[in-house]
């Protein structure tokens, strides 16, 4: 049988779609595993050679941490027809959410909260908010919460984890999934932002959304593979199979992409010169409980949700409520 050098002997027994052991490494080690299951067959550029050029960012005079925090704290005015489009397509990317400024600061946060990360073609960290101010303004913001909010018509919501995706130049696809897979939660009020700190172009590999609601349950009775990339290619066949349009549009800068955990998704490849910067969060409604069996393509969940067990609720300290309101203190 076919091996996967990114999964230990345990996580590797049993049957290639066999996913019910927990993941026994760390969730850098997981980011390897998981790229590695992205079909790259005849993608251009993921062997470093003849990439794009792109110019770095110059967004011009930075901001200041306190005018960043203020920012962050401001209400967004979520445009006309944003929830109904969620509510249809499973997505919605919405329009100069933050300033170039405020992306630049973040992304030079993020670059150096990343210097110690290892990943071979996506360094990754989470759980960030723990020990930066500035991401914790950023991930726990009042705008951010309030569109999160109003997209999903809740009331209160709780954090999950943030999370700082950075693609190296050269670097090959995400493969095609929807979060619900991933995070161990029983409820399906569950949205993640994707937030790029820098315009990312097609060659960049933008964040891709598989339109309507319900197309992940073309997928449902797809088996995984936790060695190869025969989900992806299936997932992507049977998109092609049954016409669901896509979305695929670069991002501007301040641009934020929101998506509902049943949301089918990848990100391209990444052909440029430059690294593509992301920080990214997921939040789900106050109240949600941990599964009864989490999986290896949860990842080490602990990290996220700790102290807590399969079938209690997730409401741990490092899962603070979020609010739109800027004068609300989470807890």
């Amino acid at each position: 049988m076919s091996t996967n050098p990114h999964l230990s002997d345990q996580t590797a027994a049993g049957a290639r779609h066999d996913v019910a052991r927990a993941w026994d490494r760390d969730n850098e080690d997981w980011w390897d595993w998981y790229m590695s299951l992205a079909d790259n067959s005849g993608t251009a550029g993921t062997d470093g050679v003849n990439l794009v050029e792109v110019a770095a960012p110059d967004p011009g005079p930075l901001p200041d941490d306190a005018a960043v925090v203020a920012e962050l704290a401001a209400p967004y005015d979520v445009p006309a027809g944003a929830v109904e489009a969620f509510a249809t397509d499973g997505f919605v990317v919405l329009p100069r959410v933050v300033s170039p400024g405020v992306a630049e600061v973040l992304r030079r946060r993020l670059t150096d909260l990343l210097a110690d990360a290892s990943g071979s073609s996506l360094r990754a960290r989470e759980m960030m908010w723990l020990e930066d101010p500035l991401v914790r303004a950023a991930v726990l913001s009042p705008r951010v919460a309030g569109i999160c909010a109003a997209l999903l018509g809740v009331d209160a919501l709780r954090l999950y984890h943030d999370s700082a995706l950075c693609k190296e130049p050269g670097a090959g696809r995400t493969p095609w999934h929807y979060d619900a897979h991933h995070f161990p939660l029983d409820s399906h009020d569950v949205i993640s932002t994707w937030m790029p700190l820098q315009p990312v172009p097609a060659a960049m590999g933008p964040l891709s959304f598989a339109r309507g609601m319900d197309t992940w349950q073309l997928l449902a009775d797809l088996p995984f593979d936790k060695v190869g990339t025969s989900y992806d290619q299936r997932v992507a066949q049977a998109l092609r199979g049954a016409g669901v349009p896509l979305y695929d549009e670069p991002f501007a800068v301040g641009d934020v992409s929101f998506h509902h955990t049943l949301c089918c998704h990848t990100a391209g490849a990444n052909r440029t010169t430059q690294p593509r910067m992301v920080l990214g969060a997921t939040y789900y409604a106050d109240g949600a409980r941990l599964v009864e069996h989490p999986t290896m393509v949860s990842g080490d969940w602990q990290v996220f949700v700790p102290d807590t067990a399969p079938g209690e609720p997730a409401a741990s300290p490092n899962n603070p409520l979020v609010t739109g309101d800027p004068g609300a203190t989470s807890s």
